[in-house]
């Protein structure tokens, strides 16, 4: 799998290339679909024998990228993928922060089968590993990842997405004394923000996308940090949608193993526009662009980030 991490790294700066002219333009469809048309091309030149387990939805529902769909080759490793062509698509829409190219991969069978509903998730780096714990509660959480980072509460930051069904989790969190950093869109590029140090965030919890979970998972235990999951289904349906995908137990807490069964993964982000980890899309005078990524691989529990000099021009 080594040998395919510069692969991986181009498939996603592709797809972020390709987003470019959509960027603050308001139509996150045609910047969606440019990320996924890229991505989906650069992936089937690659030597591998892939199976999209985490996409871009059924494949009555999505052209491209969709779950089951096969990748590559066919010659090579038999790989699971989890992709998100462009995490934030508002955000390159209208030109915020924090939008992303990502894809991850693991050997077959490894990577949990997330259906499309909401997670609770819990996540931090890995100084606080071990420290949390989804069966208990928010406050109990913060504290024990506090004294596990030797922080007082008040020091410690929280990220949480703004939205009105975390209005609970906010003032649990703040009465604990802690502080809270919002963002509105962009749970991958967050939730592997705690374990990376500068981004200053220390913890993050909350309801978001089960398949953004999954990326943010193998990001996590290639940095050596820790999630822990729980699925939120709200009708039978959905409950008999999990257990067609192999979660028997759909209200059952989802640990590290669960969510990724393999000590061999990878996970490569590409900047689309900055953010708290990764620099945006530049582009030059002279036509050419570069761009920043966070490559990751669960052998060398190590990150990079690249800064890629681009040659070729944009029909923009």
């Amino acid at each position: 799998m080594k040998q395919l991490i510069f692969d991986f790294l181009q498939v996603a700066e592709a797809a972020a290339l390709d987003s470019y002219p959509w960027i603050g333009r308001g139509n996150k469809h045609e910047a969606d679909q440019a990320a996924t048309t890229a991505m989906r091309q650069m992936l089937n030149k690659m030597d591998m024998a892939a199976t999209v387990v985490i996409g871009e939805g059924e494949m009555d529902e999505a052209p491209m990228l969709y779950i089951g769909e096969r990748l590559g080759t066919g010659r090579g490793p038999e790989l699971d993928i989890a992709v998100d062509p462009l995490e934030g698509t508002n955000l390159a829409a209208y030109g915020l922060e924090n939008s992303t190219t990502v894809i991850a991969a693991a050997p077959r069978g490894t990577l949990l089968h997330a259906p499309d509903m909401y997670m609770f998730k819990i996540a931090v780096g890995p100084k606080a590993k071990g420290s949390i714990d989804i069966e208990r509660s928010v406050v109990e959480n913060v504290r024990n990842v506090a004294n596990a980072l030797g922080k007082d509460v008040s020091e410690l930051t929280v990220a949480v997405q703004q939205r009105e069904r975390h209005a609970g989790i906010l003032q649990e969190i703040r009465s604990t004394g802690a502080r809270t950093k919002l963002f509105v869109d962009g749970d991958v590029t967050c939730a592997v923000a705690t374990a990376v140090e500068f981004t200053g965030i220390d913890l993050f919890v909350g309801i978001g996308g089960a398949p953004e979970g999954v990326l943010a998972a193998v990001a996590l235990k290639c940095l050596g940090g820790e999630m822990q999951a729980r699925l939120l289904p709200t009708n039978d349906k959905e409950r008999e949608r999990c257990k067609a995908m192999g979660i028997e137990t759909p209200d059952a807490p989802l640990v590290m193993d669960r969510l990724v069964a393999s000590d061999e993964c990878i996970f490569i982000a590409t900047g689309v526009t900055t953010g708290m980890m990764l620099h945006g899309i530049q582009r030059h005078h002279d036509g050419t662009q570069t761009t920043h990524s966070l490559v990751t691989y669960s052998r060398d529990r190590g990150m990079y980030f690249v800064t890629s000099h681009h040659l070729r021009q944009l029909a923009v």
